[in-house]
């Protein structure tokens, strides 16, 4: 006799497993030295620099009154949160690769976009949502356009898919191979 966990469980992992897959960060080599150096520096030298403030804030006397020690106790706080957030991202972390032909677009690449419902030309480079801003002209693999241009070539018309109801057409005019994500900065919380 089939036991009921025989069949079901097989199919509840793979679910599992695509929800997982939907939290993990997809990250580049570089994104996850980034981190691991962020987390290291904050464990070695902000962590006892938050430390000492609070000692010092804590030897002002009465802490009911004591915005000092108060302040100190939050930035302490908000490092270790950082800390365990950036640890998590590591643990569920896929590291993607950087690299695309030559005359595709792919990650760290610039590209021009002509979007045909406004009549505009814009620019932006293709980055891991941990370092996508888009104030600064880099959009995330996993937004919208991101997903929607990633592996398509110059002078393509591509179908941006926003939600089941709307998207727009883009036309990809022209792609700069840019390498370089040395001065890109992880986003912080």
């Amino acid at each position: 006799m089939i036991e009921f966990w025989q069949v079901y469980l097989p199919k509840l992992s793979y679910f599992v497993k695509k929800e997982i897959d939907k939290m993990s960060e997809k990250l580049t080599k570089s994104d996850y030295k980034k981190i691991e150096e962020e987390i290291e520096h904050r464990k070695v030298v902000v962590r006892k620099e938050l430390i000492e403030a609070v000692k010092e804030a804590r030897a002002h006397g009465d802490l009911s009154e004591n915005f000092e020690y108060h302040a100190a106790k939050k930035e302490k706080n908000k490092n270790e949160s950082r800390i365990r957030y950036l640890e998590r991202m590591l643990k569920t972390a896929v590291i993607v690769d950087d690299e695309s032909k030559a005359d595709e677009v792919g990650m760290n690449n610039t590209v021009e976009l002509y979007f045909e419902d406004d009549d505009e030309v814009e620019t932006y480079r293709l980055v891991t949502s941990v370092r996508g801003s888009s104030i600064n002209g880099r959009i995330s693999i996993e937004s919208p356009i991101g997903k929607a241009i990633l592996g398509h070539k110059e002078n393509e018309r591509v179908y941006v898919k926003v939600n089941n109801d709307f998207g727009y057409y883009v036309v990809i005019r022209k792609i700069i191979k840019t390498h370089s994500e040395e001065e890109d900065k992880i986003r912080s919380f």
